[in-house]
């Protein structure tokens, strides 16, 4: 096929030699299978922010550091070169979390090389070498819904364990391979500690491979690995290692303001009901409709 023009600098430096065919378009790129000598590898080419759909960018962007001063202030600004230093950062953070991952022993696509806003990574493939497919494209045996579900509850656990948070983690971008699912799709990983939104992406995380899964094996949707986890993980005491449950429970001393607030409105109720109730026994029996009369008839 046609060289894509992204990938034209790549040839040029004899990282890539031939684009064999396109693997898939995304949300945030497009993916295509090339050859690396006698090796089949994907070269990930990153879309423009005019031509890319997740528009969510600010939200995971919080607390990732930045090279500089000078390059924070433009990005806060939106001036050009704060939006290719945007655009930088946000591709960055995809190699650094595969190449984190990667080391730490995630199940993640082996990261290469990175040019020009092309990542070169590992074809993730199935047992006849071709493109694996995603979670979303097979159906599962309850038994096998549960295996893979605890196999990826140990992947998040380990990737928080490195300071991350998938941000995006669904049955869409994890691939199934012969040895077990892999984990793809990560420019919006965040930082667990830096990020205010962690924890509610952690919990989105779980939650979705509990209601992917749930769909064979019922029992994994009432599974609350997110809060147990983040607790441990809080508390300083989480370690890929952990034995967790999937259960939590919250703790007794934290408010429910919604009850509160049904119990205030029940006891107001109940207060104005007893005052009329006193106000119908205080009233003189037989009392006329009519006023009375003033006091000099009287």
């Amino acid at each position: 096929m046609k060289t894509p023009k992204r990938i034209e600098p790549l040839i040029e430096d004899g990282l890539v030699d031939e684009v064999l065919r396109p693997l898939m378009s995304g949300k945030e790129a497009a993916v295509y299978v090339v050859r690396c000598g006698n090796q089949l590898r994907c070269a990930k080419v990153y879309k423009e922010a005019n031509k890319r759909s997740f528009r969510q960018a600010a939200e995971y962007q919080e607390g990732r550091k930045v090279r500089n001063s000078r390059q924070a202030r433009a990005m806060a600004k939106g001036s050009k070169f704060g939006r290719k230093e945007t655009e930088d950062a946000w591709q960055n953070a995809e190699v650094a979390a595969l190449f984190r991952l990667a080391g730490a022993g995630v199940r993640v696509p082996k990261p290469y090389d990175f040019l020009d806003g092309v990542l070169l990574m590992e074809l993730v493939a199935d047992e006849y070498g071709d493109a694996a497919p995603r979670l979303n494209d097979v159906v599962l045996e309850p038994d096998q819904a549960r295996e893979y579900h605890a196999f990826l509850i140990s992947q998040i656990v380990l990737m928080l364990c490195t300071g991350l948070v998938h941000g995006d983690l669904s049955e869409f971008n994890v691939l199934l391979t012969p040895t077990g699912p892999v984990i793809i799709d990560l420019p919006q990983a965040v930082d667990a500690a830096g990020n205010n939104h962690a924890f509610s992406m952690l919990e989105r995380d779980v939650g979705n491979m509990a209601s992917y899964f749930g769909r064979f094996a019922p029992e994994l949707k009432q599974t609350r690995y997110a809060k147990e986890m983040w607790a441990l993980y809080e508390a300083g005491t989480l370690h890929p290692n952990s034995v967790l449950t999937g259960e939590f429970d919250d703790p007794e001393d934290l408010a429910d303001v919604g009850g509160v607030l049904r119990e205030i409105e029940a006891a107001r109720l109940d207060e104005e009901r007893k005052q009329a109730i006193r106000a119908a026994d205080d009233e003189p029996k037989g009392k006329s409709d009519e006023p009375p009369p003033p006091p000099w008839m009287q």
